[in-house]
């Protein structure tokens, strides 16, 4: 490699340099790790001692020389720059000019309305419990009393794991109570609703009880401006000696009337749910007059208790009994922040979300 032929080479080229820029490539291809500089130092490995170390220190020499060349060049083009514009410097700074505003963050509407509506049970002394997303068919269906062959359960209402048959057969054990028996399905889903917070609860603790159930389900149907194949739940229950619908009635007027900080019209509409008897649903008139239904409500039915573990031996009337409901955080989302779509409320688009 002739060096005297790379150090005439850089003198030229260096002498062409007018900016900034084409110093910086200079500088890349003659004394960058890559570099003309660099390639010598590489071929070395390939010479004899002596021979290696007589190149080795002309090569060190003519590194010195190159980054003279550039130096002296780089110093001729930032004093020209200053020169063009007399009131730049470089080290210059500004104490006194403003800094850029830092974006803060937020917390989310769902959120918002999450912690806000716990926040209001919670000073009716209801207790939070929570439970898996991924759940059984077990805790989904059969422990809150829906037939084996309710609609809920096909494959276009519930999202159901992929299992092999004979490993749903090995998961199954039988569970016997002093009135009858019955299989506890361990088949594996992604809950359709937080009720199967109720029964894990309920097997764990004994009433009085008082608890409400906040998180995500999934539901395999289609999403419009009202529906959603994923959203929000927050399940509710009291269990008490003498619990009635009245008690349910009065309790929710009371968190319907703190959450939208005025009186809001509801309804109670005849229902149908499997775990609930009677059952019933409750809608709010929206702003625009409209009725939109936000949760279904209903006294739990006796057979759901006797899956928990309750009242499992005392003749009707006698036992415990509790009311159960569960309400839709989104549909909340909906009517407080008078919203008219709720998928604004998943698409993460700024613009929306920064009204909150």
């Amino acid at each position: 490699m002739n060096l005297e032929e790379i150090k005439n080479r850089a003198k030229e080229e260096i002498e062409k340099i007018v900016d900034l820029k084409q110093a910086d490539d200079f500088f890349k291809k003659y004394l960058g790790k890559k570099g003309e500089i660099a390639k010598v130092f590489d071929s070395l490995k390939d010479l004899a001692i002596e021979e290696k170390k007589s190149i080795g220190q002309q090569a060190n020499t003519l590194k010195k020389e190159i980054e003279e060349f550039f130096n002296t060049k780089n110093e001729e083009i930032k004093n020209a720059k200053n020169q063009t514009n007399p009131n730049h410097t470089a080290e210059k700074i500004d104490i006194t000019r403003p800094g850029q505003k830092i974006q803060r963050g937020h917390l989310h509407p769902l959120t918002l309305v999450m912690n806000e509506a716990c926040s209001i049970f919670q000073t009716m002394g209801f207790e939070i419990a929570q439970g898996p997303e991924l759940e059984t068919e077990w805790y989904n269906f059969d422990a809150l009393n829906v037939p084996k062959d309710h609609p809920a359960r096909d494959m276009q209402d519930t999202f159901w794991l992929r299992q092999n048959v004979s490993e749903i057969k090995n998961q199954k054990s039988k569970i016997k109570d002093n009135e009858d028996g019955f299989y506890k399905s361990n088949r594996l889903l992604m809950r359709t609703q937080t009720s199967p917070v109720q029964i894990r609860y309920m097997e764990s603790h004994q009433p009085p009880l008082r608890i409400i159930a906040p998180g995500r389900v999934f539901r395999n149907e289609a999403t419009d401006a009202k529906h959603g194949a994923q959203f929000y739940q927050l399940e509710g229950l009291m269990v008490d000696k003498e619990v009635a619908a009245s008690n349910f009635k009065a309790i929710i007027e009371d968190f319907l009337k703190r959450f939208f900080k005025t009186n809001v019209e509801m309804r109670l509409r005849p229902g149908f749910f499997p775990f609930t008897e009677p059952s019933f649903e409750i809608d709010v008139k929206r702003p625009d007059g409209k009725w939109m239904e936000i949760m279904g409500a209903g006294m739990v039915h006796p057979n759901v208790f006797r899956s928990a573990g309750l009242n499992a031996s005392v003749k009707p009337g006698l036992g415990w009994q509790g009311f159960a409901f569960g309400v839709g955080i989104d549909r909340l989302a909906i009517v407080k922040y008078k919203i008219t779509d709720i998928r604004l409320l998943y698409q993460n688009d700024l613009r929306f979300l920064n009204q909150f």
